[in-house]
């Protein structure tokens, strides 16, 4: 017997520019808020995501301050509640946490973080492997739970990434040349086949967002 076609369209939201984005690694920090701008874009994006011809169902975010703040205007435009997920975290950059980034730049260590992310694994944090294991199985949990619907998920950068490569089937030693800007929106449609991805980045119009 045939099995009847899911597909579930995750929508992946990176959070708002905070006051160091660009320049420090944060990581899993806490106390970390959106700046102004940041604030600003996150309205931004609560608006695109009201264009979708296809209203989204649910509403997923990382525990941390910044993914929270992101996710409040979206729940209110889109009359979600925000529910959080641990899945969703930043890598855990350990001891580089709240490193400056021009001072981890200097590292012998950063040609690997660059280059062959896949060799390397953040003192006494988490691999580039195990994070992009970690996010992409809690995005087909979701979508499990959401068959044939549309969801939102809040994140981080890294986890976005690393999601939209892993769909594209692109080697996560060359996922570094992926951009994911502050409340960009990425999505990528998960079925019982293979995964779909509908766009990477985009900061402008979703009205036009669906699978061809």
């Amino acid at each position: 017997m045939a099995t009847t076609p899911t597909f579930t369209t995750i929508l992946l939201v990176r959070h708002g520019a905070t006051a160091t984005t660009g320049s420090v690694l944060p990581g899993r920090a806490r106390g970390l808020h959106l700046a102004e701008n940041g604030e600003a874009q996150a309205e931004q994006v609560a608006q695109r995501l009201t264009q979708l011809s296809r209203a989204p169902s649910a509403l997923y975010v990382s525990p941390l301050e910044r993914t929270r703040e992101t996710a409040r205007p979206i729940a209110s435009a889109l009359g979600l509640r925000a529910v959080a997920e641990k899945g969703l975290l930043e890598c855990d950059f350990g001891d580089w946490t709240g490193k400056k980034l021009a001072q981890l730049r200097r590292k012998p260590e950063w040609r690997a973080v660059q280059h062959s992310p896949s060799t390397f694994r953040f003192p006494e944090g988490e691999s580039f492997s195990e994070m992009q294991a970690r996010i992409w199985s809690t995005l087909e949990r979701l979508a499990k739970l959401h068959r044939n619907k549309t969801i939102v998920v809040v994140s981080h950068a890294d986890p976005i990434k690393a999601a939209v490569t892993h769909a594209q089937g692109v080697p996560l030693d060359l996922f570094q040349r992926t951009v994911i800007s502050p409340c960009s929106v990425s999505a990528i449609v998960l079925t019982n086949a293979a995964p779909v991805v509908l766009c990477v980045n985009n900061t402008g119009s979703l009205k036009e967002l669906a699978p061809s």
